[in-house]
C-alpha cells in the first residue's frame, strides 16, 4: 500500500471539476477514496456482516395465510401453493398451534364456504366458516393474533368482490353495508383485526362505524388500501375458488402503473380509521411501499402474495436455492420500509430465522 504522502488523487473524477463537488462527503486529503477505504472490510466474516448489518427481518414481522374450508376432518395440501393447506375449523387448530410454536404472531384467515350465491350471504353467518375457524384458533392457540380478510370474493357465485347488478356494475355503495356486517360477524367471533380487501370506496370508514357501534371499537383494521389488479394472484385464485366468473377486477383494483393513486388510496385510508395500511402485491411493488413509508408513520404491511410464492417454488424445484430466494424477497420488502409481510413462506422463514 502506498504511503499517505505518496498518495496522488486520481485523474478522472467523473467529469467533476473537483472533489469537492462530491457532497456530504469528507474528502479531506483523499482519505476517503481507495485504498484508504476498502468496503470489503466490513464484509470480511459472517460476524462482521451481522454486525452491521442495516435491515433484518424477524419471525416479529410475519403473517401467515390459512385457508378454511366448510367441512370436517380436513387437511388437504393446496396444489397451486404448495406446502399450504385447506383446513376444516375442526382441525384449524392443530396448524395454529404449530403457528404459534414456530414464534408467528399472526394468521390471516380466508373462508371457503360450501354454498355461494349473488350477495355472499353465508360471509356474514355467525355460524359460518370462518367465525368457527376463529373460536377453534382461539381455543387451541390463545396467543395468536387473527386477522380475517373481510371480501365478498370468496362468497359470491359471480367472484367478485362486491354487490352486482342486473347489468354487471360492481355496487360500490351498496357492498359497503355487506362488508360492514361481516367485520361485526368476525369480531363478535373473536378476531382482532380485520382486513378488508375489496378495494370498495369507503369500506373503511363504514366497517369502523359499524364495530364501534356495537362495542368493538379497540378492534384494529388493516387496510388492502393499495391493492392492485395484478397478474400475480392466480395460485390464491385457486386455492380461494375466487375467480371472478366474467370480467376482471380493474374497476376497483388499482392499475398496477399507477404511483401517485397508490399514495391517495393510502391517505384516504388513514383518514377514514385504519391503523395498519398495505401494499399489495410487494415484490413487484417496492417502490410503493417506499414512497408510503416515507410519507407517513403508521404501521405498514405488504402482502407477498401468491404468485411471487408460487414462482419462488417453481425455480427452486429446478435450479434455485429457496431458503436463499425467499429471505433475500422478504429481507426486501422490509429494507423497502414494510412493518409487516404477509407471506406463505412465514413457517419456513420461521424456521431458517432460527438457523
Amino acid at each position: 500500500m502506498a504511503e499517505r504522502d505518496d498518495f496522488e488523487e486520481p485523474d478522472d473524477l467523473g467529469g467533476m471539476e473537483d472533489l469537492s463537488d462530491l457532497d456530504a462527503m469528507d474528502l479531506d486529503e483523499g482519505l476517503t477514496l481507495f485504498p484508504y477505504v476498502r468496503m470489503r472490510r466490513l464484509r470480511r466474516t459472517e460476524a462482521m456482516r451481522r454486525l452491521v448489518r442495516e435491515t433484518r427481518v424477524s419471525v416479529d414481522h410475519l403473517i401467515y395465510p390459512l385457508f378454511v374450508v366448510e367441512d370436517s376432518g380436513v387437511r388437504q395440501e393446496i396444489a397451486s401453493l404448495p406446502g399450504c393447506y385447506h383446513w376444516s375449523p375442526d382441525r384449524i387448530g392443530e396448524e395454529a398451534q404449530a403457528v404459534a410454536g414456530l414464534g408467528i404472531p399472526a394468521v390471516l384467515l380466508f373462508g371457503i364456504p360450501r354454498d355461494k350465491d349473488a350477495f355472499g350471504s353465508s360471509a356474514s353467518d355467525p355460524g359460518g366458516v370462518v367465525p368457527k375457524a376463529i373460536r377453534a384458533i382461539k381455543e387451541a392457540a390463545p396467543e395468536l393474533l387473527v386477522v380475517t380478510d373481510v371480501c365478498l370474493c370468496e362468497y359470491t357465485s359471480h367472484g367478485h368482490c362486491g354487490i352486482v347488478s342486473e347489468s354487471g356494475e360492481i355496487l360500490n355503495d351498496a357492498t359497503l353495508e355487506v362488508l360492514a356486517n361481516i367485520a361485526v360477524a368476525h369480531a363478535d367471533a373473536g378476531a382482532d383485526v380485520i382486513a378488508p380487501s375489496d378495494m370498495m370506496d369507503g369500506r373503511v370508514a363504514a366497517i369502523r362505524q359499524a364495530l364501534d357501534d356495537v362495542g368493538h371499537d379497540d378492534i384494529a383494521i388493516m387496510a388492502y388500501s393499495a391493492k392492485h389488479a395484478s397478474a400475480f394472484y392466480g395460485p390464491f385464485r385457486d386455492a380461494a375458488g375466487s375467480a371472478p366468473a366474467f370480467g376482471d377486477r380493474s374497476t376497483y383494483q388499482m392499475d398496477v402503473a399507477n404511483r401517485r393513486e397508490a399514495l391517495r388510496e393510502i391517505m384516504l385510508d388513514i383518514e377514514e380509521g385504519a391503523d395498519i395500511v398495505m401494499v399489495k402485491p410487494a415484490l413487484a411493488f417496492l417502490d410503493i411501499i417506499r414512497e408510503v413509508r416515507n410519507m407517513m408513520d403508521l404501521p405498514l404491511a405488504a402482502y407477498n402474495v401468491s404468485g411471487e410464492y408460487a414462482m419462488v417454488k417453481a425455480a427452486a424445484a429446478d435450479w434455485a436455492d429457496e431458503r436463499r430466494l425467499a429471505l433475500e424477497i422478504l429481507t426486501s420488502i422490509r429494507r423497502a420500509g414494510a412493518d409487516i409481510i404477509i407471506t406463505y413462506h412465514a413457517k419456513d422463514a420461521a424456521r431458517w430465522l432460527k438457523e
